[in-house]
């Protein structure tokens, strides 16, 4: 047995196949990996990494597993799958997914072929377990699928509180100790048992309130955006021989390494390391924005970065046009057990809809550009995109949450 110290939980013992899976190359690699992107550029002490994450994830399970009396050969699948639930992440987390993805047709939970190879492979065969059955539950399919990634998944109740302690704000805390002992199966699906709305509804505002605050941060969005270009930019360069499959196998510092290296990319490369960024051109709120931009694909938001960047006159790779997808709350379809039926959150909390009205109010379609350019560019966005602001390059914060998130920006 190892024993841990971790900054969340205090201490954590690791056993079996998850201590021999921690030292296996893919798993070390997760060291290499901050959890939160480019947020440290808002929250400097935001340097955690998915390793310690993935400890967190396993204490949780082991935890979720003791109180539901689940033991043996299933626990210990569960147990590898916490672990290795975020091994197939490429270099700064979620921030590179959408364009690997694009060319690759995988996100990080598709880890069939990385667990059935390598060091893993081995390993998770050493003990006697099939890795295809531990990617199914990594991929959140099956009874104890749902316990790794689903509605009341230990992932997320260990990363807002770790991401909370890491940037130091107090919106993710949640009782997870509760919410683990909480934990049963009813006909096949996991609920929180009777009594337990106020604990869903806890792990609910959590998640509403670090969003705006913490995942989608103004200059958090703004870093990820320019990543984005740059990472595509660094595919696009024959000379570097790097395509999807290689940067998904990246760490954070290959990939700044990369990026260092590629004339292509040297001065995204450049802005990201010295924290030169884009500045708003456009921040236009969800109601101003004409049907059919939101859902629009890669390419077609690409054709509507050079039409601002013609309309502006500035080179096109001075325009990023930034349109996160319809505000979604994927927590309020978590089950509980209420008068002795399962009921979704959604339809027993008054919470969810004033949350869902709040998430709304605070979507954001965002251009991005140097400073010098930012007006000619909001100018010219507002006109290509038909922007209902009023002409108003950048749209004036109006609200207390706003207010408090615009102390962070420069």
């Amino acid at each position: 047995m190892k024993i841990i110290k971790d900054s969340v939980h205090d201490h954590i013992q690791v056993d079996g196949v998850a201590r021999d899976l921690l030292d296996t190359p893919e798993m070390q690699r997760l060291r290499r990996i901050s959890q939160l992107g480019t947020v440290s550029l808002v929250y400097p002490s935001a340097n955690h990494t998915r390793f310690e994450h993935s400890l967190g994830v396993y204490h949780l399970a082991c935890e979720a597993l003791d109180h539901l009396n689940v033991e043996g050969r299933q626990a210990e699948r569960v147990h590898a799958a916490a672990v290795l639930h975020d091994v197939g992440h490429g270099p700064f987390s979620h921030n590179l997914e959408s364009l690997t993805h694009r060319r690759t047709g995988r996100y990080h939970d598709d880890v069939h072929d990385l667990l059935a190879d390598g060091a893993v492979g081995d390993v998770l065969r050493e003990h006697d377990l099939d890795p295809n059955a531990v990617a199914d539950l990594v991929a959140g399919e099956g009874r104890f699928g749902q316990l790794v990634s689903g509605e009341l998944d230990v992932d997320r109740m260990d990363y807002l509180v770790r991401d909370a302690h890491h940037t130091g704000v107090p919106y993710g805390t949640i009782d997870h100790g509760r919410l683990v002992r909480e934990l049963t199966f009813v006909d096949g699906e996991l609920v929180l048992a009777e009594g337990n709305v106020q604990t869903a509804e806890s792990l609910l505002v959590a998640r509403a309130l670090m969003n705006p605050t913490v995942y989608s941060h103004s200059v958090a969005r703004i870093s990820k955006a320019m990543l984005r270009r740059a990472g595509e930019r660094l595919l696009d360069a024959p000379e570097t021989g790097v395509d999807a499959e290689t940067l998904q196998r990246m760490d954070d510092y290959d990939l700044i390494v990369a990026l260092r290296s590629c004339e292509a990319t040297g001065e995204f490369s450049r802005r990201l390391d010295q924290r030169d960024l884009f500045k708003r051109a456009v921040w236009a709120e969800i109601d101003d924005v004409p049907g059919g931009i939101i859902e629009a694909d890669h390419e077609t938001i690409r054709e509507f970065e050079r039409e601002i960047a013609d309309e502006a006159d500035v080179d096109p790779e001075h325009v990023i046009l930034d349109v996160p997808s319809r505000p979604s709350m994927k927590e309020s379809t978590t089950r509980v057990v209420v008068n002795g039926e399962i009921r979704r959150l959604g339809q027993q909390s008054a919470l969810v809809e004033a949350l869902r009205a709040a998430q709304y109010s605070q979507w954001r379609l965002g251009v991005y550009s140097p400073p010098e350019l930012r007006d000619r560019v909001g100018r010219a966005a507002v006109d290509v995109l038909g922007l209902n602001i009023d002409g108003a390059l950048v749209r004036e914060v109006r609200d207390g949450l706003d207010a408090t998130l615009d102390q962070f920006v420069d």
